[in-house]
């Protein structure tokens, strides 16, 4: 027999100093970002002239009081930061009390799969005795626990690093465009490598700490692990939907009453929502999305642990052949750190062409380094071949197929990504078209927009549906399940560029709530314009990532269940399918008309502010910010918990009342009409809002034609951009949770269900 390459001891050695390196590394981005002071006594006007640093600040050119602007900025990030963590502490605090209902549900439900019994049980897959259901109940909970604690914990991290860089990325603008995206994009990279690292560390320590116990029974260790997943997707559902409701009330409030009626510029100080916009560009672009990806990296490594656990990896008890996924996340976090220097270190931004192509050649470099990189884990680690559970019976895999898995999901991540940058992008004639649209009015504009979303779709699908394909036929749903972690094996990468777009956003905003030059906001326009674009990409890319990671714990699912095949003409699977296809859109309907409803209470309250407050249009008095930030806190948390509730209670009901066939078919209804509708909504909000910055920036002749702010066709494009906020911010970029969260919840409770489920079916 061929041993592996690689030690036992090795792998016990390199998964956690990997993670942390990825930590150190993002304390030493932290660090380098820190030095950019918010005091004016240590400010400094004189540079090397690199990274379009000019020789002095422009506000020293102009005359401006360099002071005051320094001080301004201070305050206002101060007052983003505030709210920003008041809302998420308030969020937690109810989302606190659910993890502890919850985790008592896991335990009860796993619990009674046997009575509470305390004895072995001869394992499924071996001729061993594993260990009793209590201690899975019990584990599974721990983990459970551990799993919320850590995306909460990401999240949390996440926004106070975006509010900590918001108004430096502001004064660097002041030095040049180069300077200015730097602290951006070192802010993005320790978001990115704080989670990926804090997420490997911690599955990693949660295992070796798990073994103390189970020992040799592997089956039943990683079977306790999934909870891990479990509780991290969990948390990012709230998150992402609380977020997002909270980002859209204040965005969509703003804009109908500052651009729309009183005719302001967006952040402009005298709009009482401003504050409240800016810190929802934090909670929910970056927090949620922090939480979010995670959820998918926990999960996809579970859903990968779970079927090699019953494979010849976990019979034979071959340990660094097991820790294959969580190795190749391992090398993700080396190669990332190489890639971030690109960016930051090897090659200056001089100019403002040069920001866009800066951050998409982060995504080739990282893709191409990674493809290197997960042929020498493979190498290494995978004996010339092995088997891995099929569905009831061993397939033999040769350690190059597994290869080709893996690169397949991380090329379709990159297709998915450039794809989707080519419909929401105003540099290409998708968002041209829509924005020549508004000629003729909103209405046309939303036809478009509409249209382009739905062909937008196309080639998505066809990507992932090549990488199911491909890693179906060479490793069944092992290879699904690593092909979702290659797409996620760049998550410090996609992260660091996803950070940056909400960054530089509130940097710009910032500039012009501290009323600094128009030069300046030249540039914080300019690093916003190319990061709205990134963030397209990467809400393309988790949700490409979501269907990879669903379909994988779909499988695993069905592997626990019992369940040999699943049978679309049977009828308990048929009408799963119907109900599951028609979950997204009822959740979609929900986070919209939650998003409607707290606008309009952000509507009335401008309103009354710009009514009631004597000086406010002329700028002689302030707004009460407060009362804003308050509104859309109370909204989010109030109208978060019924999306919430569907998504949690619907794989309990259906389990428990109708069984495993009926709640297969739920599972696969969602996943296929979800993705779907999650990446038509989010490319349709991405294509109308860069249409109305296409419109608004007025670069080329054809733009210009349609400006300037103002006229008609651009108040059609705000009108379209105020209609696609919940779609590309709220709805869409939720929904990939949901298939998430369905399937990974299903997974957990998996042996209650096979149990004790389908009691109607029982009955009658």
């Amino acid at each position: 027999m061929e041993m592996v390459m690689i030690s036992d001891l090795a792998t016990e050695i390199l998964i956690p100093v990997c993670g942390v390196i990825g930590i150190l590394f993002s304390l030493v981005q932290w660090y380098l970002v820190s030095n950019v002071s918010l005091s004016a006594d240590r400010e400094a006007g004189v540079s090397n002239g690199k990274n379009g640093f000019n020789d002095s600040l422009i506000e020293e050119e102009e005359g401006i009081n360099d002071h005051s602007v320094v001080a301004k900025c201070a305050d206002i990030q101060n007052a983003i930061s505030e709210g920003a963590t008041s809302f998420l502490y308030t969020m937690y605090q109810y989302v606190g009390v659910f993890m502890v209902a919850f985790a008592v549900v896991i335990f009860v439900f796993l619990g009674s799969v046997e009575g509470f019994s305390t004895k072995s049980k001869p394992c499924t897959y071996s001729d061993n005795m594993c260990k009793p259901a209590l201690a899975t109940a019990a584990f599974s909970t721990i983990a459970f626990v551990l799993g919320a604690i850590t995306s909460v914990i990401s999240g949390f991290l996440g926004m106070k690093i975006a509010t900590y860089a918001n108004a430096r990325t502001t004064l660097e603008a002041r030095k040049g465009v180069g300077k200015a995206f730097i602290t951006a994009f070192r802010s993005g990279a320790v978001m990115g490598f704080l989670l990926a690292a804090n997420g490997l560390l911690v599955l990693y320590i949660i295992i070796n700490v798990f073994q103390l116990y189970y020992g040799d029974d592997w089956e039943g260790l990683y079977e306790a692990i999934t909870g891990y997943g479990l509780g991290g997707s969990s948390m990012a559902l709230f998150g992402r939907v609380g977020g997002g409701i909270y980002t859209k009330a204040a965005d969509v409030g703003a804009d109908l009453v500052g651009k729309v009626e009183r005719n302001i510029p967006e952040d402009d100080p005298r709009n009482p929502a401003v504050i409240a916009d800016n810190v929802g560009d934090n909670v929910g672009d970056i927090a949620g999305m922090g939480s979010d990806l995670f959820g998918s990296y926990a999960e996809s490594s579970c859903a990968a642990l779970v079927v090699a656990s019953i494979s010849s990896f976990g019979i034979n008890h071959e340990f660094s052949a097991m820790c294959y996924p969580l190795l190749i996340s391992s090398v993700g976090i080396l190669v990332c750190l190489i890639t971030t220097l690109f960016a930051t270190d090897f090659f200056q931004i001089k100019t403002v062409d040069q920001i866009e192509p800066a951050l998409k050649n982060q995504l080739i470099i990282s893709t191409v380094l990674m493809t290197v990189g997960i042929a020498i884990v493979t190498w290494v680690t995978l004996p010339s071949s092995f088997t891995i559970y099929n569905f009831g019976e061993q397939k033999v895999v040769e350690n190059w197929q597994l290869f080709l898995c893996v690169a397949v999901g991380l090329w379709a991540g990159l297709v998915i990504g450039f794809v989707t940058e080519y419909y929401t992008s105003n540099a290409y004639s998708p968002v041209q078209d829509v924005a020549d649209s508004c000629r003729t009015g909103a209405a046309t504009n939303v036809i478009f927009g509409l249209a382009l979303g739905y062909k937008s779709v196309i080639i998505p699908i066809f990507a992932i549906a090549i990488s199911i394909f491909v890693s179906f036929s060479f490793a069944a749903m092992y290879g699904i399940a690593v092909a979702a972690l290659g797409m996620l094996s760049t998550i410090a990468t996609g992260l660091a560029i996803d950070a940056y777009g909400p960054i530089s956003d509130n940097a710009g905003g910032i500039a012009e709530m501290a009323g600094m030059s128009h030069r300046i906001r030249e540039r914080t326009d300019a690093l916003d314009a190319a990061g709205n674009t990134t963030a397209a990409i990467g809400k393309g890319f988790a949700i490409g990532s979501a269907a990879l990671v669903s379909l994988a714990l779909f499988g695993a699912f069905v592997s626990r269940a019992e369940i040999t095949t699943v049978d679309v003409l049977t009828p308990k699977v048929f009408i799963g399918l119907l109900v599951g296809a028609m979950l997204p859109y009822w959740f979609s309907a929900m986070t919209m008309k939650s998003v409607g409803s707290a606008a309009l209470k952000m509507v009335e309250e401008v309103r009354r502010q710009f009514n009631t407050i004597p000086g406010l249009m002329e700028g002689t008095a302030k707004p009460d910010y407060a009362n804003c930030v308050k509104i859309s806190t109370d909204a989010s948390i109030k109208e978060m918990i019924p999306p919430g509730c569907l998504v949690m209670l619907t794989p309990l009901i259906v389990g428990t009342f109708f069984g495993v066939e009926t709640l297969s078919g739920v599972l696969a209804g969602s996943l296929v009409s979800g993705v779907q509708i999650a990446i038509s909504a989010s490319n349709t909000g991405g294509a109308w809002d860069n249409a109305k910055k296409y419109i608004e920036a007025g670069a080329s002749e054809h733009a210009r034609s349609l400006g300037p702010k103002g006229s008609d066709p651009h108040k059609a494009a705000v009108i379209g951009d105020t209609i696609g906020d919940p779609l590309k911010d709220t709805s869409g970029p939720s929904l990939n949770i949901l298939i998430k969260l369905m399937a990974v919840e299903s997974l957990v409770f998996a042996p209650f269900f096979a149990t004790h489920g389908g009691l109607l079916f029982k009955l009658f």
